[in-house]
């Protein structure tokens, strides 16, 4: 779960981390009540759940109050990255001297916490790390290791930090070291951690990325959850619906429809979908054995997606089954029907009875079967997906 830039900075500042001064509006009245009250120049900020707001117009230095009411009113119109602007964020400019990076993850290999640092901060570390990757520098920490401060003053040192910037650098990352093990933090950002002219270091943004199996035993976090959120952003109208349904999934920006078995076949399928030119629409877990019911709703969420041009969908049956897999797509097709082509295959553990009730069907009701090509085990399933992704660019012209 994605915390808001000022939830995470409400956090940072319980654990020492040091942000600038700042108030939360939730609309132009309140924006107008604290107008007359602020340190002009302040940074006004869009609230959402995504990155790229500079880019999109969601942040502006204002330098009065007529100027705050005037762009607090056009970003609160704003829609960034299909997110609308509920919330802003004001907080007192700051004289920025250099700005750095800090980031604290899981190395998942290595079973250890990787704090990453680097000069370069105020832009994706994606980005630097593809084109200046020796701008980055890590610190391994173990999961339940002790944390010193000279381990810190060395990253700093790493960096290009001295004098001072060493121990105030060390000490925010033991900050950040902190809040990450105690509100069992996937991923915390600091980006950037700015310098000041004055020589301060201050967290100018934040993002805290926490986990959702650890809720239970995050009462203030599991709070925030309860407005729908995930790791990327608030959910979608359809990941509202597919929670509802008990139904993993998430929305992606492609135009294929992704009809899983499974997780693992699920990420297998995006992968061939990518391979072949595509682009999946979502990601999606039937979960084991799943009754023809929720198959039928995966299908519908997939089918009522304006996005989707195509489904691919595959069953390898294991402990789910073909046959129960088949019904699922017949009993959606018999109360909904299929608007979208789709490419279809299925083999394992009851195939041929799914073989059997296809084709039954077929012979009773053949308008229902006209958008499906159905594929068996004669067919190598990077064959299928390469069709979903040319019937998509067929369907687009």
């Amino acid at each position: 779960m994605r915390l808001y830039e000022y939830e995470a900075k409400g956090f940072f500042g319980e654990f020492g981390i040091p942000v600038p001064k700042a108030r939360v509006v939730n609309d132009l009245e309140e924006l107008g009540g604290i107008s007359g009250e602020l340190d002009y120049p302040v940074v006004v900020k869009a609230q959402v759940l995504t990155g790229g707001r500079g880019k999109a117009g969601g942040v502006k230095v204002v330098m009065d109050p007529a100027e705050l009411l005037r762009e607090g009113e056009r970003i609160l119109g704003l829609t960034i990255k299909g997110f609308p602007v509920r919330r802003l964020l004001i907080e007192d400019a700051l004289d920025i001297s250099a700005e750095l990076y800090l980031g604290i993850t899981l190395d998942r290999a290595a079973y250890k916490l990787t704090i990453i640092a680097s000069r370069e901060g105020g832009v994706e570390i994606e980005r630097v790390a593809e084109q200046r990757p020796e701008a980055i520098h890590r610190l391994s920490v173990g999961i339940n290791e002790p944390y010193y401060i000279h381990q810190g003053v060395t990253l700093a040192q790493k960096i290009g930090l001295a004098g001072r910037h060493l121990t105030g650098f060390a000490a925010i990352t033991s900050h950040l070291l902190e809040l990450y093990r105690r509100l069992d933090v996937k991923m915390a950002e600091i980006n950037p951690l700015v310098i000041t002219v004055e020589g301060g270091l201050i967290a100018a943004d934040a993002r805290l990325n926490s986990d959702d199996d650890s809720l239970f035993r995050q009462p203030r976090l599991e709070a925030l959850a309860g407005g729908g959120r995930h790791e990327e952003g608030e959910l979608t109208e359809r990941e509202r619906r597919a929670r509802e349904l008990g139904i993993p999934y998430l929305d992606l920006d492609g135009d294929i429809g992704m009809f899983p078995g499974g997780a693992g076949f699920g990420i297998m399928g995006n992968d061939f979908i990518h391979y072949f030119g595509g682009r999946p629409a979502n990601f999606m877990d039937s979960g084991g054995g799943p009754t023809p019911e929720r198959l039928a709703n995966m299908l519908k969420l997939l089918d009522d997606n304006p996005q989707v041009k195509a489904i691919f969908g595959a069953r390898f049956g294991g402990v789910s089954r073909c046959d129960d897999f088949a019904r699922g797509v017949v009993k959606f097709l018999k109360e909904h029907g299929l608007s979208k082509p789709m490419a279809l295959r299925f083999t394992g553990n009851m195939w041929r009875e799914g073989v059997r009730i296809f084709t039954e069907e077929k012979e009773k009701n053949p308008e229902l079967f006209e958008k499906i090509e159905f594929f068996g085990i004669e067919t190598p399933i990077e064959n299928v997906a390469k069709r979903a992704v040319e019937l998509a660019r067929e369907a687009a012209g």
